[in-house]
Protein backbone atom coordinates (compact mmCIF):
# COMPACT_ATOMS: atom_id res chain seq x y z
CA UNK A 1 0.00 0.00 0.00
CA UNK A 2 1.06 3.54 -0.57
CA UNK A 3 -0.68 6.03 1.39
CA UNK A 4 -0.25 9.78 0.74
CA UNK A 5 0.27 12.19 4.16
CA UNK A 6 -0.85 15.38 3.00
CA UNK A 7 -0.61 17.89 5.51
CA UNK A 8 1.00 17.11 8.92
CA UNK A 9 1.01 19.36 11.90
CA UNK A 10 2.74 21.69 9.10
CA UNK A 11 1.72 25.66 8.66
CA UNK A 12 0.48 27.44 5.21
CA UNK A 13 3.83 29.56 5.32
CA UNK A 14 5.98 26.04 4.83
CA UNK A 15 4.37 25.62 1.34
CA UNK A 16 1.89 26.92 -1.62
CA UNK A 17 0.01 23.94 -1.84
CA UNK A 18 -0.53 22.44 1.20
CA UNK A 19 -3.60 22.01 2.14
CA UNK A 20 -5.57 22.39 4.93
CA UNK A 21 -9.37 23.06 4.05
CA UNK A 22 -11.67 19.96 3.44
CA UNK A 23 -12.12 20.84 0.19
CA UNK A 24 -8.24 21.10 -0.64
CA UNK A 25 -7.81 18.13 1.25
CA UNK A 26 -10.30 16.73 -0.93
CA UNK A 27 -8.75 17.95 -4.31
CA UNK A 28 -5.44 16.56 -3.36
CA UNK A 29 -7.14 13.26 -2.38
CA UNK A 30 -8.84 12.81 -5.65
CA UNK A 31 -5.38 13.91 -7.69
CA UNK A 32 -2.95 10.58 -5.33
CA UNK A 33 -6.20 8.27 -5.86
CA UNK A 34 -5.80 9.06 -9.59
CA UNK A 35 -2.06 7.92 -9.04
CA UNK A 36 -2.85 4.73 -7.64
CA UNK A 37 -3.10 6.10 -3.64
CA UNK A 38 -5.67 3.87 -1.56
CA UNK A 39 -4.80 5.55 1.87
CA UNK A 40 -4.79 8.69 2.87
CA UNK A 41 -3.31 10.41 5.99
CA UNK A 42 -4.88 13.73 7.17
CA UNK A 43 -4.38 16.35 10.03
CA UNK A 44 -8.05 18.07 9.98
CA UNK A 45 -8.20 21.64 11.01
CA UNK A 46 -10.34 24.19 12.52
CA UNK A 47 -11.24 27.11 10.76
CA UNK A 48 -8.63 29.49 11.87
CA UNK A 49 -6.13 26.79 10.74
CA UNK A 50 -4.79 24.71 13.90
CA UNK A 51 -5.21 20.57 13.99
CA UNK A 52 -8.35 19.69 15.68
CA UNK A 53 -10.20 16.11 16.74
CA UNK A 54 -13.44 18.39 17.33
CA UNK A 55 -16.27 16.40 16.24
CA UNK A 56 -17.94 18.81 13.69
CA UNK A 57 -15.03 19.47 12.33
CA UNK A 58 -13.49 16.19 11.86
CA UNK A 59 -16.89 15.54 10.40
CA UNK A 60 -16.82 17.87 7.60
CA UNK A 61 -13.41 16.97 6.74
CA UNK A 62 -14.23 13.68 6.42
CA UNK A 63 -17.19 13.51 4.58
CA UNK A 64 -15.63 16.45 2.09
CA UNK A 65 -12.63 14.50 1.28
CA UNK A 66 -14.91 10.77 1.18
CA UNK A 67 -17.27 12.46 -1.21
CA UNK A 68 -14.43 13.00 -3.54
CA UNK A 69 -13.00 9.50 -2.82
CA UNK A 70 -15.28 6.73 -2.16
CA UNK A 71 -13.75 3.66 -0.79
CA UNK A 72 -10.13 5.34 0.06
CA UNK A 73 -9.38 4.55 3.30
CA UNK A 74 -8.64 7.91 5.61
CA UNK A 75 -6.61 7.78 8.13
CA UNK A 76 -6.24 11.09 10.95
CA UNK A 77 -4.07 11.61 13.51
CA UNK A 78 -4.64 12.17 17.12
CA UNK A 79 -1.83 14.33 18.02
CA UNK A 80 -3.12 17.19 19.23
CA UNK A 81 -3.56 19.48 22.56
CA UNK A 82 -6.89 18.71 24.33
CA UNK A 83 -8.83 16.41 26.27
CA UNK A 84 -8.35 13.70 23.09
CA UNK A 85 -10.14 10.96 24.61
CA UNK A 86 -13.34 13.14 25.43
CA UNK A 87 -12.89 14.62 21.88
CA UNK A 88 -13.01 10.97 20.55
CA UNK A 89 -15.41 9.67 22.34
CA UNK A 90 -17.87 12.91 20.23
CA UNK A 91 -17.41 10.61 17.16
CA UNK A 92 -19.96 7.80 17.77
CA UNK A 93 -22.90 9.58 16.04
CA UNK A 94 -20.56 11.01 13.07
CA UNK A 95 -21.68 8.37 10.70
CA UNK A 96 -19.95 8.84 7.02
CA UNK A 97 -17.93 11.53 8.60
CA UNK A 98 -16.19 9.08 11.10
CA UNK A 99 -12.43 8.29 9.92
CA UNK A 100 -11.62 4.67 9.10
CA UNK A 101 -8.52 4.53 11.24
CA UNK A 102 -6.68 7.03 13.57
CA UNK A 103 -2.82 7.29 14.16
CA UNK A 104 -1.73 6.81 17.97
CA UNK A 105 1.58 7.39 19.41
CA UNK A 106 3.02 5.15 21.40
CA UNK A 107 5.67 7.55 23.30
CA UNK A 108 2.63 9.90 24.32
CA UNK A 109 1.52 10.18 28.00
CA UNK A 110 -2.13 7.76 28.33
CA UNK A 111 -1.51 6.32 24.09
CA UNK A 112 -3.53 3.39 25.48
CA UNK A 113 -6.43 5.45 26.89
CA UNK A 114 -6.81 7.02 23.11
CA UNK A 115 -6.47 3.69 21.91
CA UNK A 116 -9.33 2.11 23.75
CA UNK A 117 -11.27 5.46 22.90
CA UNK A 118 -11.13 4.70 19.31
CA UNK A 119 -11.82 1.35 19.47
CA UNK A 120 -15.06 2.20 21.40
CA UNK A 121 -16.07 4.55 18.41
CA UNK A 122 -15.51 1.70 16.17
CA UNK A 123 -12.08 3.19 14.69
CA UNK A 124 -9.71 1.20 13.73
CA UNK A 125 -6.08 2.19 15.41
CA UNK A 126 -2.62 2.33 14.29
CA UNK A 127 0.01 2.52 16.18
CA UNK A 128 2.86 5.13 15.54
CA UNK A 129 6.40 3.77 17.01
CA UNK A 130 9.42 6.09 16.82
CA UNK A 131 11.84 3.84 18.20
CA UNK A 132 12.79 0.64 19.70
CA UNK A 133 10.13 -0.09 22.49
CA UNK A 134 8.25 -3.21 23.42
CA UNK A 135 4.63 -3.57 22.40
CA UNK A 136 1.89 -5.15 23.45
CA UNK A 137 -1.11 -4.29 20.60
CA UNK A 138 -4.40 -3.06 22.00
CA UNK A 139 -7.62 -3.93 20.58
CA UNK A 140 -8.62 -2.40 17.50
CA UNK A 141 -5.25 -2.44 16.27
CA UNK A 142 -4.54 -3.08 12.60
CA UNK A 143 -1.49 -1.68 11.59
CA UNK A 144 2.25 -0.34 13.15
CA UNK A 145 3.47 3.07 11.85
CA UNK A 146 6.84 3.01 12.11
CA UNK A 147 8.84 6.60 11.70
CA UNK A 148 12.35 6.12 11.29
CA UNK A 149 15.26 7.23 9.70
CA UNK A 150 17.59 5.34 7.69
CA UNK A 151 19.59 4.50 11.09
CA UNK A 152 16.52 3.51 13.19
CA UNK A 153 14.12 1.54 10.91
CA UNK A 154 16.04 -2.02 10.94
CA UNK A 155 16.18 -1.97 15.03
CA UNK A 156 12.58 -0.77 15.25
CA UNK A 157 11.42 -3.29 12.46
CA UNK A 158 13.01 -6.24 14.25
CA UNK A 159 10.90 -5.05 16.86
CA UNK A 160 7.68 -4.70 15.20
CA UNK A 161 7.63 -7.36 12.91
CA UNK A 162 7.01 -10.01 15.12
CA UNK A 163 3.79 -9.00 15.92
CA UNK A 164 2.21 -10.03 12.87
CA UNK A 165 0.87 -6.73 12.19
CA UNK A 166 0.69 -5.01 8.86
CA UNK A 167 3.26 -2.11 9.07
CA UNK A 168 3.74 0.80 7.07
CA UNK A 169 7.38 1.85 7.19
CA UNK A 170 8.46 6.06 6.69
CA UNK A 171 10.46 8.98 7.20
CA UNK A 172 10.54 12.85 7.80
CA UNK A 173 12.37 15.57 6.09
CA UNK A 174 15.61 13.91 5.17
CA UNK A 175 14.99 10.83 6.06
CA UNK A 176 12.21 10.89 3.90
CA UNK A 177 13.25 9.19 0.78
CA UNK A 178 16.07 7.16 1.66
CA UNK A 179 13.36 5.40 4.54
CA UNK A 180 10.70 5.26 1.47
CA UNK A 181 12.95 3.57 -0.74
CA UNK A 182 14.27 1.22 2.17
CA UNK A 183 10.82 0.17 2.65
CA UNK A 184 10.01 -0.28 -0.87
CA UNK A 185 12.69 -3.10 -0.84
CA UNK A 186 11.01 -4.22 2.04
CA UNK A 187 7.71 -4.91 0.35
CA UNK A 188 5.98 -3.25 3.77
CA UNK A 189 3.64 -0.53 3.37
CA UNK A 190 4.66 2.69 2.95
CA UNK A 191 3.96 7.08 2.65
CA UNK A 192 4.88 9.73 0.92
CA UNK A 193 3.22 13.57 0.82
CA UNK A 194 3.39 16.99 1.77
CA UNK A 195 3.64 16.25 5.71
CA UNK A 196 6.71 13.85 5.59
CA UNK A 197 8.94 16.27 2.93
CA UNK A 198 8.59 19.18 0.78
CA UNK A 199 10.86 18.29 -1.77
CA UNK A 200 11.82 15.76 -4.53
CA UNK A 201 14.92 12.91 -4.24
CA UNK A 202 16.86 15.73 -6.07
CA UNK A 203 16.35 18.19 -3.53
CA UNK A 204 13.76 20.47 -5.45
CA UNK A 205 10.83 21.45 -3.96
CA UNK A 206 7.83 19.32 -5.14
CA UNK A 207 5.07 21.77 -6.64
CA UNK A 208 2.07 19.72 -4.30
CA UNK A 209 1.29 15.97 -2.90
CA UNK A 210 0.32 14.61 -6.51
CA UNK A 211 4.05 15.62 -7.74
CA UNK A 212 5.35 13.54 -4.78
CA UNK A 213 3.09 10.63 -5.27
CA UNK A 214 3.75 10.48 -8.61
CA UNK A 215 7.80 10.19 -8.32
CA UNK A 216 7.13 7.73 -5.07
CA UNK A 217 4.80 5.57 -7.39
CA UNK A 218 8.06 5.83 -10.31
CA UNK A 219 10.52 4.95 -7.57
CA UNK A 220 8.34 1.53 -6.39
CA UNK A 221 8.05 0.80 -10.30
CA UNK A 222 11.94 0.98 -10.55
CA UNK A 223 12.33 -1.66 -7.55
CA UNK A 224 9.71 -4.08 -9.01
CA UNK A 225 10.72 -7.55 -9.77
CA UNK A 226 10.92 -8.24 -13.45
Amino acid sequence: MLQACLNGSRTAEEHPALPLTPERLAEDAADVAALGVTSVHIHPRDVIGAPTLVGPEVATTIATVRAAVPGMEISVSTNVPGNRTTLIASWAPLAAGRPDIASVHVDEPGWRDLAQALYQVNVAVELVVAAPTELDPPPGTTRITVTATEHTAEQILQQVEPLGLPILLHGRENSAWPVFTYAARLEHHTRMGLEDTLVLPNGDQAKNNAELIAMARRNLKAKAPN
